[in-house]
C-alpha cells in the first residue's frame, strides 16, 4: 500500500469537532423539538447544551474558513470543469456509487491533496459549507435571542419562517450524516477512510485504487 497525506491536522481537528457537535446538536435538537417524546434530559438542559454547541459550531466554522482562505486551498471545493464536464463527471460518480462499486469497478476519482473531492462531493460540500451551515448558524442565532434580534427576524419573514428553515436544515443535516457515514465505509476496507481522518493518510494499493 502507498500512503497519501490527504488530511492535514487542522482539517482533522475541525472535522471531528464538527462531527461531534453535529451529533450532539441533533440529539439536543430532537429533545427540544419533541420534549414530550424524548426524556434524555430536561428541556432547559437540552436548550443550554444546544446553545453552547451552536457557538462551538460557529467558532469551528470560522476556523475552517480562515484555514482554507489562508492556505489557499479553498479551490478544492470548487469544480474546475465546464458545466458539461461537471455534469458528466457527476453522472460517472453517481453510476459508480449506485452500480460500479458493487461489481468491482475502479472509482473514477483519485483523490490528491490538490484534487481531494470528486465532482459530486465538491458540489455537495460547497453548498453545505458556503450556504447551508451559514444559514443554519444565522437562524440559530436569531432564535437564541429572539428579542435582541427581532428586527433581523422580521426581515427574514418572522419567527415561524426562521424556525421552519432551521428545522428543515436540521432534517437535511441529519440525513446527510447517514449518507456521509455510509460513503466513509467505501474505501479499500470498511474503516480505511475513517482511520485516515485520524492519521491524515489515505492508503491505496501501489497500482491504484482497488475500486
Amino acid at each position: 500500500m502507498k500512503k497519501i497525506y490527504l488530511h492535514p491536522l487542522p482539517v482533522r481537528v475541525w472535522h471531528w469537532i464538527n462531527a461531534l457537535s453535529f451529533l450532539l446538536l441533533i440529539v439536543t435538537g430532537l429533545q427540544i423539538r419533541y420534549r414530550d417524546v424524548f426524556k434524555l434530559t430536561s428541556f432547559k438542559t437540552a436548550v443550554d447544551i444546544h446553545n453552547i454547541l451552536g457557538f462551538v459550531l460557529l467558532f469551528n466554522f470560522f476556523i475552517w474558513l480562515i484555514y482554507y482562505l489562508v492556505s489557499g486551498k479553498f479551490n478544492i471545493y470548487i469544480p474546475e470543469f465546464s458545466l458539461r464536464s461537471l455534469i458528466e463527471g457527476s453522472i460517472r460518480q453517481a453510476r459508480y456509487y449506485g452500480y460500479g462499486i458493487f461489481v468491482g469497478e475502479e472509482n473514477p476519482h483519485h483523490s490528491t491533496p490538490d484534487n481531494k473531492f470528486n465532482p459530486m462531493q465538491q458540489m455537495a460540500y460547497l453548498n453545505i459549507m458556503a450556504l447551508f451551515i451559514p444559514i443554519q448558524i444565522a437562524t440559530g442565532l436569531l432564535m437564541w435571542d429572539v428579542k435582541g434580534f427581532s428586527q433581523w427576524t422580521n426581515l427574514a419573514g418572522g419567527i415561524k419562517i426562521v424556525d421552519s428553515v432551521h428545522v428543515l436544515l436540521f432534517l437535511f443535516f441529519t440525513s446527510f450524516l447517514f449518507v456521509h457515514v455510509y460513503l466513509a465505509t467505501l474505501g479499500h476496507s470498511t474503516f480505511a477512510h475513517i482511520k485516515a481522518m485520524f492519521s491524515g493518510y489515505e492508503e491505496e494499493p501501489e497500482h491504484g485504487p482497488s475500486h
